[in-house]
């Protein structure tokens, strides 16, 4: 049995992760931020949920237009694929990132 207390973590670089645990074939991951990541799609579902700080997370619409959501600890992303996103810290934020192990 492990404890450990989010707020204590920071990573060397922005989008660093500590790895929790794996269940089967997702990862349960750990991430600290400082800078925005980049617009992307996933090739598997992700759920994303703030512990510390609060993310931006801006989205594309199917009419091509983008949304933005602030999230706060607590509030929960659930990322299907093919969701064109990009995650931004408003200005730290660590994020526990649920999601297929090796997904890109």
């Amino acid at each position: 049995m492990r404890f450990l207390d989010a707020t204590d973590f920071t990573a060397e670089r922005p989008w660093g992760a500590l790895d929790l645990l794996r269940l089967d074939d997702a990862t349960v991951r750990l991430h600290w931020t400082d800078a925005p990541y980049v617009w992307h799609t996933n090739d598997g579902p992700e759920a994303f949920v703030v512990l510390d700080g609060a993310v931006d997370m801006a989205y594309r619409t199917a009419d091509g237009g983008e949304r933005t959501e602030r999230l706060t600890p607590g509030r929960i992303c659930i990322v299907d694929v093919g969701d064109e996103h990009v995650a931004r810290p408003a200005p730290t934020a660590r994020i526990l990132v649920i999601e297929r192990a090796a997904s890109v």
